[in-house]
């Protein structure tokens, strides 16, 4: 079965940085994009970055634009985001998602798969 494992979260101070990983098995990994999404209480889920399947593309909301960084390596099958100079507007629960394709994804009903996500809270 297709399982992905985000990892990485927990609680920092405003300014902090994390990386979130995410994991993944029982697909063929470089032949999939792989997308961050994040969700608020009570906020529907949102975009947040997306690479191709060759890493050569990436894409990212305006909101993290300059401070987050999504990467992979296929040898680990593991995607991963950057976040650094965290907000606490950054709190949410952040899940990662595959789709097989050669493009950037950018939208929720785009992608097939998803991990359980991992909460992430920026509190002073």
């Amino acid at each position: 079965q297709v399982q992905l494992v985000e990892s990485g979260g927990g609680l920092v101070q405003p300014g902090d940085s994390l990386r979130l990983s995410c994991q993944t098995s029982g697909l063929t990994f470089r032949h999939h994009a792989v997308g961050w999404f994040r969700q608020a209480p009570g906020k529907e889920r949102e975009f947040v970055a997306a690479i191709s399947w060759s890493g050569g593309s990436t894409d990212y909301a305006r909101s993290v634009k300059g401070r987050f960084t999504i990467s992979r390596d296929d040898d680990k099958n593991t995607a991963y985001l950057r976040m650094n100079s965290l907000k606490p507007e950054d709190t949410a629960v952040y899940r990662c998602a595959a789709v097989e394709g050669s493009y950037l994804y950018t939208r929720v009903t785009e992608y097939d798969y998803w991990g359980q996500g991992t909460q992430v809270t920026v509190s002073s």
